[in-house]
């Protein structure tokens, strides 16, 4: 037997290590193990060799240490640009003592960016006059011609690093320098704006003319943000970029900075308009294909001057997120009419990105239009849930062929696209000729869940298309309408779940810090109103929001969760502090004020189309128990971070929170005023009653509000994510069950038995008749209420973190419904977790793998109380690292549970997926 292998080390939680902005980046490596891998293999020691790039000098660390996950970087700081190749080596024990030692890792090479201001010896550069309206602003092209003076003696590299007041794309001699998308995505300007790196050593020639050419359009920096209509030029009315490419050798014996600004020129573009909620708009007419590659006619005519302008109040920040991309191409399954008579292309999915036309050979001054929706309604194209975003793009021919046109710098989010001004007979007419480009933040998957019953799989792949199309450079609520914002309840419910699937750390990492940004800009506690970045939303004064703002808290101990990385709370700390200290709007017994509106159980399928927050449930009552929970999160996080002082205070205070809450809902016999299944299931969740005999009684009122439902949902945003938990902690797993597999509306599967692909904002955004629902706010693209997922992992599948990072694995899987068996994986820091298990009548059999230098406490279902009140001592089993088949007896309680009905009425037929 052997030690396990080992990845290639990765470095913080950044995508890739390269235009790294950190000088001591921590390191983490995974285990790979196989047959051959002894099992209970801890690491008792690990090797770094680390090659700098600059003299080939090689230093190597021997450190006695269990640690592999953000282990501390143990040269010298790296400098600005410099690079080194790492790779890394464990020894460890098996179970039965014997050391052994893994081959070196695969080699990763990091590259520091610019770590400090001086670093930047170009300005930023805009057009010394107004190109185009005021508004919407024209994109602009920018280029530059020069000569490389390479040395031929050397090995040398070329970088460019590259920002925009604007979303932008770059060139080299005709070459995209990168496949990014919006770049360089959505933050918080004012106060950080990423800057990116691109190596482009392959597209340059040396001792040759090149040029360096760059288009930029307005994005979100200058582009209308927010309903109501919006507001324009929200971080500025100017379109700028800032460009500096570096060419240098191995050893640093040469280098050369692009300089000076003033041999930039700027001209207006061939899209005339591009928006993020409206589309793009291209005249083919007005292109010049020589624009970016280097002739000299291309330097005369109506290319303009540059101005530079003033360096912006914002740090210029490396981003740890991976870049937009696109990831996936769709091909188009039908092509129909509307209707009315409207060419209407079906791409089969809903998704966000755009569509790309392989070839346009129309007569020249013909303009196709492109509008994109999420559905059909009644046989034509469903605009209402764009509201006023237009999600149109516009070509004008030029009477030529183009071949492979989509735009550049927008996105929408789509099933159908209607296109109008195809001329008749047109041969465009053909499915073949479209594709739809997938676009989202390149997250690394992690996660993943089958099992037998095929629609909770198309449940679950409806969740993660969701989450793929809203997160695209932000956490987003919806990518369709004029809204894309990134509202924070949204995620604050579903980063449990997103972090399962996707490796989010980085992204929300990067995201949360502009949170911080903007909470604290004015030494105020409270969070930015809703959405970060903050935009001005008419009609919606800021406020304190529990839930919403409770991100501050809780999204921060998520990720810390997944990754164990205490960096994370500790910069998030003085934040979160001066949330519950400061923000909190608090009544008389430090609970919140009960005059203070709250959204509440927003969405709960009770509330009225036009009020979402008007639910059955107390929103206060929500908002108290979230803030005894956020409360005692926080102290958790001081605990974690060594603040003993405040242990002590935020403790007592959980705990006095928690008594005031149950004497104002409680009643003395147990009862839960506000009897509803989100009240119910918060306070199961969070642990808000005295004991075991009102725990009892909660379970027995959930158990009869779940059956007079007939299984159907009855929660909104607070209680969707914790009313399978809920009633899986008081021993009611079949009861979650019966509601997963409900068909009917509301229900997690009657959008799948709509044909949904995506999660859909509301439980009946679309109703039984194929109508949209009338409320003025329906997304058919919301991933919040898929957070059931989260319950798939845990306990259908049957894994979930026992300690903070994956080291200590929680093995507890429940079977019950239908479900016959089930399938998890999660790529934890430390290797391949999975758990498969299958029920064959009484038998249940599980296979489960733990991946070296960790644990699982495993759960039998055979050991599962049936009772939560009796106390019995729950029976588990400590394994360590290897492959495992476990077997037990296990008999689910009654399926399916039985629904209450009053007597005089004739039950209808189940309908159980």
């Amino acid at each position: 037997m052997s030690a396990p292998r080992l990845t290639a080390p990765t470095f913080e939680h950044h995508h890739n290590g390269f235009g790294l902005g950190y000088s001591e980046p921590r390191l983490s490596w995974q285990f790979e193990a196989d047959d051959s891998t002894t099992k209970g293999w801890t690491q008792i020691r690990y090797d770094i060799e680390i090659t700098w790039t600059a003299d080939q000098k090689v230093d190597h660390f021997s450190v006695d240490s269990d640690e592999s996950v953000l282990v501390p970087w143990p040269a010298r700081p790296l400098r600005s640009r410099e690079s080194a190749r790492v790779r890394v080596r464990s020894s460890g024990k098996g179970a039965g003592g014997s050391v052994s030692e893994s081959p070196w890792s695969p080699v990763s090479v990091v590259e520091a960016g610019f770590l400090n201001r001086d670093d930047w010896k170009e300005s930023f550069i805009t057009s010394s006059e107004r190109i185009g309206p005021n508004g919407p602003l024209q994109p602009l092209r920018f280029r530059r011609e020069f000569t490389l003076d390479a040395p031929p003696d050397k090995q040398w590299h070329a970088r460019l690093y590259v920002t925009a007041m604007g979303v932008f794309q770059a060139y080299i001699n005709g070459k995209l320098t990168s496949d990014e998308e919006m770049a360089p995505g959505w933050t918080s300007y004012k106060h950080r704006l990423n800057y990116h790196v691109h190596d482009v050593t392959a597209l340059l020639r040396p001792n040759e003319q090149n040029v360096i050419a760059i288009e930029v359009a307005e994005g979100w920096y200058a582009g209308t943000l927010g309903f109501r209509g919006g507001t324009r030029f929200l971080y500025g009315d100017k379109l700028a970029v800032l460009a500096q490419l570096e060419v240098y050798s191995d050893d640093m014996s040469f280098s050369s900075v692009l300089v000076p600004n003033k041999d930039w020129q700027c001209r207006g573009s061939p899209i005339q308009s591009s928006e993020v909620y409206d589309g793009e708009t291209y005249d083919a007419w007005l292109e010049d294909n020589q624009w970016n590659v280097p002739i000299s006619s291309a330097s005369t005519g109506d290319w303009k001057s540059v101005d530079t302008i003033p360096w912006p109040s914002a740090e210029l920040v490396a981003p740890d997120a991976p870049p937009v991309r696109v990831t996936q191409t769709v091909e188009a399954v039908d092509i129909f009419k509307s209707k009315s008579g409207k060419t209407i292309i079906d791409f089969g999915q809903n998704l966000v990105g755009k569509v790309q036309l392989r070839k346009i050979d129309v007569p020249e001054g013909t303009s196709l239009t492109f509008q994109h929706a999420e559905v059909m309604e009644h046989g034509e194209l469903g605009t209402r849930p764009l509201r006023l975003a237009k999600a149109t793009d516009t070509i004008i021919s030029a009477g030529k062929v183009i071949r492979d046109w989509a735009p550049r710098f927008t996105f929408h989010g789509f099933r159908y696209v209607q296109v109008d001004g195809l001329p008749e007979g047109s041969s465009l007419v053909s499915k073949e000729n479209f594709v739809a480009q997938v676009m989202h933040t390149d997250l690394k998957r992690r996660g993943d869940f089958v099992c037998s019953n095929a629609l909770v799989n198309q449940l679950y792949q409806n969740v993660i298309w969701s989450m793929r199309g809203n997160f695209l450079s932000i956490p987003t609520d919806c990518p369709q309408r004029n809204e894309r914002l990134g509202w924070t309840g949204d995620i604050q419910v579903f980063c449990p779940t997103a972090s399962f699937l996707f490796d989010t750390v980085g992204m929300l990492k990067d995201w949360l810090q502009d949170l911080a940004a903007e909470q604290l800009q004015e030494g105020r506690g409270s969070v930015p109103p809703f959405v970060c970045p903050e935009i001005p939303m008419p009609g919606w004064p800021h406020m304190p929001e529990a839930i919403w703002d409770d991100i501050v808290v809780l999204t921060p101990h998520v990720l810390y969760q997944f990754s164990s990385d205490k960096k994370i709370i500790s910069r998030q700390f003085v934040g979160m502090q001066g949330w519950l200290e400061n923000g909190v709007k608090r009544g008389a017994d430090g609970l919140w004020d009960e005059d203070h509106w709250q959204l509440g159980d927003w969405l709960d399928p009770k509330a009225p189309p036009n009020d979402p927050s008007n639910g059955p449930t107390d929103t206060i009552l929500v908002a108290d128990a979230y803030l005894v929970h956020t409360t005692e999160v926080f102290t958790e996080v001081c605990k974690v971070l060594g603040k003993a002082e405040l242990v002590e205070k935020y403790s007592s205070q959980t705990d006095d929170l928690r008594r005031k809450f149950q004497h104002k809902y409680i009643s003395p016999a147990g009862k839960l005023v506000s009897n509803t299944q989100t009240g119910i299931a918060l306070a199961i969740q969070f642990s808000l009653y005295r004991n075991a005999q009102e725990l009892s009684l909660a379970a027995h009122d959930l158990t009869k509000l779940v059956q007079r439902a007939r299984f159907n949902i009855a929660t909104g945003f607070a209680g969707t994510p914790v009313i399978a938990h809920a009633l899986t902690k008081v021993c009611r797993s079949q009861l979650a069950y019966r509601m997963l597999l409900e068909k009917t509306c509301p229900s997690w599967l009657y959008p799948v038995t709509m044909g949904a692909t995506t999660i859909w904002e509301r439980w009946d955004s679309m109703l039984p008749d194929g109508s949209i629902n009338p409320g003025t706010m329906t997304s058919f693209n919301h991933y919040a209420l898929g957070s059931v997922v989260d319950w798939l992992h845990a306990t259908v599948g049957g894994i979930s973190p026992a300690e903070p990072g994956w080291q200590q694995i929680l093995v507890r899987p429940i079977p019950g419904g239908n479900i016959t068996h089930a399938n998890v994986s999660f790529k934890g820091p430390y290797g391949l977790i999975s758990c498969k298990w299958e029920l064959v009548g009484r038998k249940f059999s599980m296979y489960l793998t733990i991946p070296p230098n960790s644990t699982a406490k495993v759960i039998l279902p055979s050991d599962i109380p049936r009772d939560v009140t009796r106390g019995e001592e729950v029976k588990h089993q400590i394994l360590g690292s290897g492959g495992y088949k476990l077997e037990c007896d296990f008999e689910a309680a009654e399926w399916p549970p039985q629904r209450l009905i009053a007597p005089h009425i004739s039950p209808p037929e189940e309908d159980i997926a």
